[in-house]
């Protein structure tokens, strides 16, 4: 199984609730398929990046969706009590029943 790691920071000065991150999260997204419907040309407008700056574009933003479920992941510990290391397995476990992962 292949995989990709990142490890994000939890953010200072902040006071995240559930629902406040997951407002900042829907933001966040949308900023992203913004970015790849514009820059793939979906929205009719002209493409006026390289596909090169396009690309860094859409890392950025996809860079934000990550950072703020992170955020979101550190409130579900802290304010809620979840285990997301058991809900990490689980969630391997259940990619594995459907398929779409090798067993290990």
């Amino acid at each position: 199984m292949q995989e990709k790691g990142i490890l994000l920071p939890k953010l200072d000065r902040l006071k995240p609730t559930l629902e406040s991150t997951l407002v900042k999260l829907l933001e966040e997204a949308g900023e992203l398929a913004q970015a790849v419907g514009k820059f793939r040309g979906l929205n009719g407008e002209r493409i006026t990046l390289s596909e090169e700056q396009a690309m860094q574009v859409i890392a950025r933003e996809l860079l934000d969706v990550a950072q703020t479920t992170v955020s979101m992941m550190f409130v579900l510990e802290e304010q809620h009590g979840v285990n997301l290391d058991e809900a990490l397995r689980d969630h391997i476990a259940k990619l594995e029943a459907k398929g779409y992962l090798s067993p290990r």
